[in-house]
């Protein structure tokens, strides 16, 4: 549909920064009313989605933060820098999460997914967001500009099917011994790598 046509990502995607009401002590709530309050710790280990928060805040507390959807994806802009996650809830983020949206016309979730996590992007990431080899915040601006390749619709669901199965392997602990494991960890990554370039398909 869009073959591999080079675009800015924020060209086709809603990118934010979160937003935090303070003190924020004061908006924390056990309210059932209360919306989903996202943080870092709600997020598993090796896990891409976000199902659940340890914590809501108030309405009020709501409208001084930044409202993110089911679907959205969020990416930490401190610790786990970069890391995608995607939301299989509502709620609202802080100023330590970006959130990206709207992307859906180009993008089928799970493919995005495994191309935000590629090391060639997270390593773009990083290098645009240091600063005399400092790690500074990953802003808005840097995910804005990144540039992506879009291929068709079909073959972004053809590489979800191929990086989907190598991913089932790596964190399948019943698989096979630690050896074996990252031996697939590695084969994963790098066809992940490989296929997300589109060099020598």
């Amino acid at each position: 549909m869009f073959g591999y046509a080079v675009v800015k990502f924020g060209d086709i995607a809603s990118i934010t920064r979160g937003a935090s009401p303070r003190p924020i002590k004061r908006y924390i709530t056990s309210s059932e009313q209360g919306i989903n309050w996202i943080k870092i710790g709600d997020a598993g280990i090796n896990t891409k989605y976000i199902t659940q928060t340890a914590e809501r805040i108030t309405i009020e507390g709501a409208e001084k933060s930044r409202k993110v959807k089911k679907g959205d994806f969020i990416l930490s802009n401190s610790m786990s820098f970069g890391r995608p996650y995607i939301l299989q809830i509502d709620g609202c983020i802080h100023d330590g999460w970006l959130s990206i949206s709207d992307f859906e016309d180009y993008f089928v979730p799970d493919y995005l997914y495994h191309l935000l996590s590629s090391d060639s992007l997270q390593n773009e990431m990083g290098k645009k967001a240091s600063f005399g080899g400092a790690i500074q915040n990953l802003n808005a601006e840097i995910v804005r500009s990144l540039e992506l390749q879009i291929p068709s619709i079909d073959e972004q669901r053809r590489i979800i099917d191929l990086l989907d199965k190598f991913e089932v392997i790596c964190n399948d602990l019943q698989s096979g011994i630690p050896a074996e494991i990252e031996k697939r960890q590695k084969q994963y990554e790098y066809y992940r790598d490989k296929l997300l370039s589109f060099k020598e398909l």
